[in-house]
């Protein structure tokens, strides 16, 4: 991929939100953990590094430093946060811990003019910024002249045009930085001289005469279907690539919400007439499941056994050598995070399953460099249908981890229901569209009611909908008085099993999207 800029991640949380902003301004970008080595650095031809913010301090001796040849590659740089410290001090400067931290909004006043600023912010004037620091950079290398400052931070922003090499201690990718996508395209486009030209269809053509390469003329493909995006776009981008030479295995495991088997099968088997083998294993799945409590247990249990019901299947499909998966780019990003980065795991992810290391496949994974709206606009490009690409996120191990503690077919049937009630009133409202993700839970805890002159004793459900850009930070979404009550009301009524109804108003951080 020609006209790349390559992200250094030093562990920040908001790393992936630098390629996501840049991907918006149609600039292609690649991310590598700050331990790459020099020829994985080399090998991205990119035209200018970034590197990231991260939770280390670069005053202590043993954190994270900028590689050596990013400094000797002659491509621009642009530090954000930690990545400005350790620019600064491994090029000469000094950084201190600072005796007035910044976290939260901050104002930066622009003393001098560069070319990171043409066009956006003006000298003289004073512009809201994203802080989150404690050390604070004190002196600045050689070739460097200070062009913002804030209250605690007499370097807010450092540039020395003539390496074009620039730093700033705000974090850019955060809306709450309202022009830090001008800056980022700035850098990336005018002094990077990036074309911008990443598109969806230019990443449609590409991938496919990869897959065709990878795969060959004879090669044949498994694909495990969910029924989600991610793996219903690579099924349909697939399939455009090799046709039948695709065969697509679809696990049921009981655990979807209402109508999507049906769903899967029919869109799969009769609209695309993709090879499609269902398995029905529902029974397995809840029998395995039967009694086991621990969210982190039953996420291994199903992860096993779709392995299980997934491998007698792909048995029977002779002369397949190639298995296809839904992998994203921050499921990469994370992975080698995991084992060669500084980055924090916060909990397990919520994918299905791990495949087994002696699989006789090689894999196939045409999604591994796009992120989650990425895929959806891949899948508009594909003419897949808007209620399929559109579809709120859902959990490889489905309403397992919406019923916490054991998990039954009644449980499961309870919430099913109470589920589709809640979609369908988001969607009679027109609401759908503007919430990343909406579902029910249903809670271990039973309560009185009243129902006629009857006592009831039964179990409570919890709504949840947040609003989010990528899930990587959700706010609560705000729903009326009126909107709640009508659907708490029919639930109640409509759902036996249900005699209360609550709304959880939590944001992540510093909760979950996801209940378990």
């Amino acid at each position: 991929m020609n006209d790349t800029i390559l992200i250094l991640d030093f562990g920040s949380q908001v790393t992936q939100l630098i390629a996501r902003r840049l991907r918006e301004e149609g600039v292609y970008t690649r991310i590598l953990p700050c331990t790459a080595e020099a020829d994985a650095i080399t090998a991205t031809s990119a035209k200018g590094i970034i590197l990231s913010g991260g939770p280390n301090s670069v005053a202590l001796a043993d954190t994270p430093r900028a590689p050596g040849i990013v400094f000797e590659l002659g491509v621009p740089l642009l530090g954000i946060c930690y990545g400005q410290q350790t620019m600064c001090q491994q090029l000469g400067g000094l950084v201190e811990p600072g005796d007035e931290r910044e976290f939260g909004r901050a104002e930066v006043t622009v003393s001098r003019g560069c070319r990171l600023f043409d066009g956006l912010w003006d000298e003289g004037n004073a512009y809201p910024v994203w802080m989150s620091h404690g050390d604070r950079v004190t002196a600045i290398p050689d070739g460097f002249d200070a062009v913002a400052t804030s209250s605690g931070a007499p370097f807010a922003a450092i540039a020395d045009e003539e390496r074009g090499y620039y730093g700033v201690q705000f974090h850019p990718e955060v809306v709450h930085t309202p022009d830090g996508a001008g800056l980022l395209s700035r850098f990336a486009k005018v002094i990077c001289g990036v074309e911008g030209d990443w598109s969806m269809a230019a990443y449609r053509e590409r991938t496919v005469a990869a897959i065709r390469q990878q795969v060959g003329a004879e090669g044949k493909v498994i694909c495990g279907l969910s029924g989600g995006v991610d793996s219903s776009v690579t099924a349909v981008l697939l399939h455009e690539a090799i046709g039948d030479r695709l065969t697509c295995v679809f696990v049921d495991h009981g655990l979807m919400r209402a109508g999507e088997a049906e769903e899967v099968i029919r869109l799969f088997g009769d609209h695309y007439n993709i090879p499609l083998i269902h398995k029905d294993a529902a029974d397995l799945f809840l029998g395995r499941l039967a009694d086991v409590s621990d969210p982190e247990q039953k996420r291994k249990i199903i992860g096993a056994t779709f392995i299980d019901v997934f491998d007698q299947a792909a048995a029977s499909i002779k002369g397949a050598g190639f298995l296809a998966q839904g992998t994203l780019y921050p499921d990469v990003i994370e992975s080698v995070s995991a084992t060669g980065g500084p980055s924090v795991t916060i909990k397990s992810h919520h994918n299905v399953g791990g495949l087994p290391e002696d699989m006789a496949f090689e894999l196939v994974e045409p999604l591994r460099e796009l992120f989650k709206d990425e895929v959806r606009a891949l899948g508009r490009e594909l003419g897949m249908p808007e209620s399929l690409v559109g579809r709120h996120p859902f959990p490889g191990p489905g309403l397992a981890i919406r019923i916490p503690g054991d998990v039954t077919r009644e449980k499961c049937n309870i919430l099913r229901q109470a589920d589709f009630i809640y979609l369908e009133e988001i969607r009679a409202a027109g609401l759908y569209d503007d919430i990343w993700q909406a579902f029910a839970v249903l809670l271990p805890v039973r309560t009185v009611g009243v129902m006629g002159d009857a006592r009831t004793y039964e179990c409570v459900c919890a709504l949840r909908a947040v609003t989010s850009t990528d899930g990587m930070t959700a706010d609560c979404y705000g729903f009326s008085h009126e909107f709640l009550s009508r659907t708490a009301t029919r639930i109640v009524n409509e759902v036996r099993g249900i005699n209360r109804v609550v709304y959880d108003y939590t944001s992540k951080p510093p909760g979950t999207i996801e209940w378990e």
